[in-house]
């Protein structure tokens, strides 16, 4: 029984790097954008179908990604706690980072 070959693609956006296919919905830093605008990411550093994969140098030329906005939200809360022993030196702070729920639409490779 053949599986499915799946075209994917590694994007960076926000320093960090995804995998991302077609129809799957991520989490990325925050982006300035509005619940149901389309982006395109640019910063294609690999693109792959089954076990062939594109890898560029660093980046693979005209290959985008684009996405649909879903939602505005933050992640969960970090707590930063920092001690100094015998010294009586704490504090505790906490942080949530903000974060764009995307759909991925597409993927080109021109």
């Amino acid at each position: 029984m053949p599986f499915e070959t799946v075209m994917y693609a590694v994007i960076r956006t926000g320093g960090k790097q995804y995998r991302v296919a077609r129809n799957e919905v991520i989490e990325v830093e925050k982006l300035d954008a509005e619940p149901g605008a389309t982006i395109a990411f640019d910063e294609v550093l690999l693109v792959g179908e089954g076990e062939s994969a594109t890898v560029g140098t660093p980046l693979v030329a005209g290959a985008s990604v684009s996405a649909t906005v879903l939602d505005q939200t933050r992640g969960e809360k970090v707590i930063v706690f920092k001690k100094r022993r015998r010294k009586n030196y704490r504090r505790r702070n906490g942080h949530r980072q903000y974060l764009t729920v995307v759909r991925v639409t597409d993927i080109t490779l021109a």
